[in-house]
């Protein structure tokens, strides 16, 4: 009976304890969200007593298991809001919390270092620093864009960028899901303009420089993905300066929003810094539109329109350039008649409509058309001298001719499908477009030369031109494109893992290519330290011809015929990229550090060459290559309430051509970018940001002598701007509702703080020994700009 008894009383003692172990642990679930009830994702959830975290999902949803004790305390964070904590008292199985978190306040205005954790290659661009950055060409964003670590410009007239040894039309742009396009003719970054982003009308700036996901198109180098805003109220923003004006209103209530933006630009000013003197008559005038009806929380409809024109009138009079060594020094001089007229005339629209079947499954159905009208027109004459300036010796006299009429209309429309449903651990996008090209083109071409007493190239017996160019086409394709992606988030133990998978498949009926493009990337948050994330990202991609890639410039002599290949095939880049980004905070301020080694292996290539801006392509596939790389980035609050970045990038890109390894002429071995903001001591009403720019200088050789031949390269790219602004005007609380002006700002910048002589491009002089001079075709030289800016 004893041994009974003893036994009995042993089974109840351990099944005491045994429940009391059950009841020393609970779960911990609920819901994380900003102060309008939308869900925040990747907010973090710790338990710092118990060494747990966790993060949120798609949802703003968490689930954790923790230890019970008379008090447990809970911490939720996220950069750019407020940490709030939370102390349940002696919790018991499930415990079931619903927190709202608040924006942090800086300086009067939000403040938001970073809203979301990188677990893509998509990574965020804050955009609010678009107004005060010193800009010479006027469009913010692509400026933004070029310090980014792995890109690079070397034109500050320019808004196009190269990525990782990417050409300029290697990058993607899309503005809310839409494919945009750009003017095709351009050749110089005097004839830019506008680009077609808008920068007071930008919400989110998203930008991938290598192995991004499938939803974004048939690019090898780079996405741009921007989101325009839905004013939640009256807002309106007016600004003017030496170089243009802009004026942008929004409005909105609970069904309605629309918001108009106004761009006027004049290079005219600051292209007097040029070494050409002559008439610059520059305009540029943009208007945008962006509307919205929500007539319930099941329907929305969406319309944007674009409308830009860009007139480029010049009649230049003289130039006088010196270059060379100390030890020799040459002078070119040349005398101009004629004129340069160009115009530029894009059209945008756009529609969609969303029906919201549930809170997690949408269907948008999206139209969009862009039409161009382009036209080219220059007859321009120099007469030139090249002289010895040490020894007054005449090295070469001569004089050149360029001819153009080129003319291009282009018409793309599309239709586009996009479903998006929303799981608890999964985001599943899929999308179908149907494309309809229309290109009609007219060129003519023609440059002739006459150096010492006799026409180039000279044999003797005849008179011919150093290069001619006839071109007549008109072209209509169709293409289908295709994408399915999901984005996977899971936990394993106190790991947090993001996969985001995906396929994109294309067909294009003029050559009949189809295209199967499968990608995926894979993030990791260890356990160990939340504050690290691991990315590796691989994928297959295809750079779709359009128009210049097949446009095919065969040379015979100086002749040069042009035909659309039909043949051409789609270039290709297999890309794997690894990452790691580093969050930590310095004498209490937030700092991010972010590596990516990558490389990526090309094939089909088509061979090309850059002048200035314009890229002329072989029109065909004779190339293969690579690109491999470092880039290396530091990003925080540097001064308390400002944002600023160093990034360092290392490259090295190849192509093989008939056997011969060359430099691809975007071959930038190296570049270093500086983006600095401060206040002046003692107040926050002087702001100053500092740009610094320093880039390898690029490949180059004679024109018309092939790529093989691109034996030269271009001094680096050095460059400092730097910008001041003052607030002069800010109400206070009790006179806010008496004005409508928030806030009055007077800013000056110095472009090219240390006046900097870069070189642009070259132009090629024969001597009288039938010897070649690269003449230096140099940029903008130092200028101030002022501006005004009203925040109404």
């Amino acid at each position: 009976m004893n041994s009974k008894c003893t036994s009995l009383i042993l089974t109840l003692v351990m099944l005491l304890m045994s429940s009391v172990v059950v009841a020393q642990s609970f779960t911990l679930k609920g819901r994380v969200t900003d102060e309008d009830g939308n869900a925040l994702e990747f907010a973090t959830v710790a338990c710092a007593k118990q060494a747990k975290v966790t993060m949120t999902d798609l949802k703003g949803e968490f689930n954790m298991k923790l230890q019970s004790a008379d008090s447990v305390e809970i911490r939720f964070s996220m950069v750019g809001y407020k940490t709030r904590t939370r102390v349940l008292r002696n919790p018991r199985t499930t415990q079931t919390l619903q927190i709202q978190m608040s924006p942090m306040q800086e300086l009067s205005e939000v403040v938001i270092t970073e809203r979301r954790r990188q677990t893509t290659q998509m990574q965020e661009i804050d955009a609010k620093e678009l107004k005060a950055t010193p800009s010479a060409s006027g469009n913010a964003v692509e400026e933004l864009i070029q310090q980014q670590a792995g890109v690079s410009t070397h034109n500050e007239l320019s808004s196009q960028y190269n990525v990782r040894g990417g050409s300029f039309d290697e990058n993607s742009v899309y503005i809310n899901n839409i494919e945009v396009y750009r003017p095709l003719l351009i050749r110089s970054g005097q004839q830019e303009g506008l680009s077609v982003i808008n920068p007071d009308m930008v919400e989110k700036i998203g930008f991938s420089s290598g192995g991004f996901s499938a939803k974004y198109g048939d690019k090898m180098s780079s996405a741009l993905d921007i989101t325009y805003k839905r004013p939640k109220a009256f807002e309106a923003t007016a600004m003017a300066s030496l170089l243009g004006g802009s004026a942008y209103v929004g409005m909105s209530n609970k069904k309605f929003s629309m918001s108009h933006g106004l761009r006027y630009k004049t290079n005219r000013y600051l292209l007097g810094s040029l070494e050409t003197t002559g008439e610059y008559r520059p305009n540029q005038l943009d208007y945008q539109s962006y509307i919205t009806y929500k007539p319930n929380k099941r329907w929305s409809l969406d319309l944007l329109g674009n409308i830009s024109e860009n007139h480029y009138n010049f009649k230049p009079h003289d130039r006088e350039t010196s270059f060379g060594t100390m030890q020799s020094t040459k002078s070119f001089k040349v005398y101009f008649d004629g004129q340069e007229k160009d115009i530029f005339r894009t059209l945008f629209g756009a529609a969609s409509i969303t029906r919201h079947i549930s809170d997690s499954l949408s269907i948008k159905l999206l139209w969009s058309a862009f039409h161009t009208k382009e036209q080219e027109a220059y007859d321009i004459q120099g007469q030139y001298w090249l002289n010895d300036a040490q020894s007054a010796e005449q090295l070469g006299v001569g004089t050149y001719a360029e001819h153009a009429r080129n003319y291009l209309t282009a018409n793309v429309q599309s239709l586009k499908l996009m479903v998006n449903r929303k799981l608890k651990r999964h985001e599943i996008e899929g999308g179908l477009v149907v494309k309809w090209e229309h290109l009609k083109e007219q060129s003519r071409e023609y440059e002739m030369r006459d150096s010492s007493g006799y026409s180039i190239p000279h044999t003797g017996n005849r008179l011919d031109l150093i290069y001619t160019l006839s071109s007549k086409n008109d072209m209509r394709s169709t293409r289908i494109e295709g994408y399915v992606q999901d984005v996977f988030r899971w936990h394993n133990g106190d790991n947090f893992f993001t996969l985001n998978y995906g396929v994109r498949f294309a067909n294009w009926s003029f050559n009949k290519e189809t295209l199967v493009s499968p990608r995926a990337s894979l993030a990791l948050v260890p356990a160990y330290n939340p504050d690290i994330t691991y990315r590796l990202a691989t994928g297959i991609y295809y750079q779709a011809p359009f128009y210049k890639e097949f446009r095919d410039t065969t040379a015979v002599g100086s002749i040069t015929k042009v035909t659309l290949n039909k043949h051409i095939k789609s270039q290709r880049s297999f890309q794997i990229i690894g990452a790691m980004d580093y969050r930590f905070k310095m004498k209490d301020l937030p700092y991010k550090f972010s590596a990516e080694v990558y490389y990526k292996a090309l094939s089909n290539l088509v061979p090309y060459n850059i002048q200035n801006v314009k890229t002329t392509y072989y029109g065909e596939n004779l190339c293969s290559g690579y690109a491999a790389g470092l880039d290396l980035k530091l990003y925080g609050e540097f001064v308390p309430g400002t944002d600023s970045w160093i990034s360092l990038s290392l490259m090295r890109t190849q192509q093989k051509m008939n056997g011969q390894w060359i430099p691809m002429p975007t071959d930038q071995r190296y570049a270093l970018n500086l983006h600095f903001t401060d206040y002046f001591p003692g107040t926050t009403r002087w702001k100053m940001t500092l740009k610094l720019a320093y880039a390898d200088g690029l490949p180059f050789g004679a024109p018309h002598r092939g790529i093989t031949n691109q034996s030269f390269r271009a001094p680096a790219y050095k460059r400092a701007d730097i910008g001041m602004s003052y607030l002069a005007y800010q109400p206070s609380e009790s006179e806010t509702k008496k004005y409508s002006i928030k806030r009055v700002w007077l800013g000056i910048d110095c472009l090219n703080l240390f006046g900097i002589s870069n070189v642009n491009s070259y132009y090629w002089v024969t001597d009288v020994t039938n010897r070649q001079w690269a003449v230096p075709n140099y940029l903008t030289g130092r200028q101030i700009n002022g501006k005004i800016i009203v925040e109404l």
